[in-house]
């Protein structure tokens, strides 16, 4: 621990308690016998909407994407929508592990593990819809750049195929990262399951780690490593998202600060969902000693520094149409604040601009029901604001001989709620066989907080 760093930020784990306490509290969760009644509740219901995603798939795949509300003006509906609002989601697990990582805070060690988990999950499910909107996703490996005897090539100047490079080196090095930081505790874990079975399991992926000094001198340098490439991938990853707009020129997508503005808005809603996570987990399992009051602060904070540039952003928006003098880009603005979106519109300027500035007080980041109000509001406002993006540039382009409304179809909102549900069932696995708090960085600060209060 850093000699700034506040005993606040560590757990409570009360007097007279050792490294057991630690190893005790997160492995019950995973090796009790008897699984929990609300934990089979909502893994239920969370598989339920997971078979409405393979539902509405096999619908799809039977039909094609006629079944959604696609038409010739809007042609890119909520298939791109619900892709960049799930990499959005993605990347606060990426920032909590690398970047705050390599500044040394060690606030982050409560809640990476699950924000990590939640970043594999979000991943998975924005790779989907793009194979899906190609409307032959067996052909999807046409994207890749294999040898092929008709000597076809992917075009390499299309952002579409940047994002298929992206999204697959962020998701490997997303996996090693969280893989890796799970090696020592899957060796914990094996040495305290009491099945066979289950011992065996935890000990071929823990890979032979015995907590030797060497063994933590490789893998401090893998981590290092691993984080030092993961945080250009937090930058570029939704960077070249947002260049599936700005190359192009439609207006309200070909502008220069699209790049920034994705960004900060991925970090805004990715804390947003730990948040929406993390307060309900610790409250079911009783992890209030490890995901402090001042964890969610903290995270708090960082949204109220997200959501102030994306409101910046907001208001750039509406300034850049204005001083470009372009009447296409005035137009669209004008559009998406008084034509049929305008409702969207203006309850994402709430959700995003406004709510989060109740964050400035203190008082507010310290009530827990009012965070989670803030956060849900979060996550729905950025999932209106991709929506905007999407649509309202296209609806209503130049000729307004092409002009059409667009509304996602049944199967639009049972493919979007079938992956939340996808979603929510692999975060109930992940909390069910995995330690949702990283056991050995925490027992690390118990053991400098006990040290340093010997020394004073």
């Amino acid at each position: 621990m850093s000699a700034t760093t506040d005993p606040a930020e560590v757990p409570v784990l009360g007097p007279g308690q050792t490294y057991a306490t630690v190893t005790d509290r997160v492995t019950g969760v995973i090796l009790t016998k008897k699984t929990p009644k609300g934990w089979l509740l909502g893994f239920g219901i969370a598989f339920l909407f997971m078979m409405l995603m393979l539902f509405s798939l096999t619908v799809l795949f039977a039909k094609g994407t006629g079944i959604w509300g696609l038409n010739n003006t809007v042609a890119w509906g909520f298939a791109i929508v619900n892709f960049v609002w799930w990499v959005g989601i993605g990347h606060a697990g990426t920032l909590i592990s690398a970047i705050l990582l390599l500044f040394r805070q060690e606030w982050r060690n409560s809640i990476n593990r699950f924000a990590e988990a939640m970043t594999i999950f979000a991943v998975a499910n924005a790779g989907l819809f793009p194979i899906i909107h190609t409307g032959r996703p067996w052909l999807a490996y046409w994207l890749l750049p294999y040898p092929s005897l008709l000597q076809l090539w992917p075009q390499f100047r299309s952002p579409l195929l940047w994002d298929v490079f992206a999204i697959s080196t962020y998701v490997t090095i997303s996996l090693l990262f969280w893989y890796m930081g799970l090696i020592p505790d899957f060796a914990t874990l094996h040495d305290m399951a009491y099945n066979k079975a289950v011992r065996r399991i935890y000990g071929v992926f823990a890979l032979g780690w015995r907590g030797a000094s060497r063994h933590w001198a490789q893998y401090n340098r893998a981590a290092l490593l691993l984080a030092a490439l993961a945080t250009p991938l937090v930058v570029s990853v939704h960077s070249v998202v947002s260049f599936d707009f700005a190359v192009s020129s439609v207006p309200g997508w070909h502008t220069t600060f699209l790049p920034p503005y994705f960004v900060s808005g991925a970090i805004f809603s990715g804390f947003a969902m730990v948040m929406t996570l993390a307060i309900p987990i610790r409250k079911f399992y009783h992890m209030e000693d490890f995901i402090t009051d001042r964890h969610l602060e903290n995270m708090a904070k960082v949204m109220l520094a997200t959501g102030l540039i994306v409101f910046y952003a907001y208001i750039m928006e509406v300034f850049f149409a204005w001083y470009s003098g372009n009447q296409y880009e005035k137009f669209m603005i004008y559009n998406r604040m008084t034509g049929p979106y305008a409702p969207y519109y203006w309850a994402l300027i709430f959700f995003n601009g406004i709510m989060p500035q109740l964050l400035w007080f203190k008082k507010v980041r310290r009530n827990i029901p009012l965070l989670f109000v803030i956060s849900l509001g979060v996550n729905v406002g950025m999932w209106l604001e991709r929506f905007i993006i999407v649509v309202t540039s296209l609806h209503r382009e130049y000729l307004p001989s092409t002009w059409a409304y667009y509304a996602g179809t049944f199967w639009d909102w049972s493919l979007y709620i079938g992956t939340i549900g996808f979603f929510v069932a692999l975060l109930f696995l992940f909390l069910r066989v995995l330690p949702m708090i990283n056991m050995f960085e925490m027992k690390e600060l118990v053991h400098h907080l006990s040290h340093r209060g010997k020394e004073h």
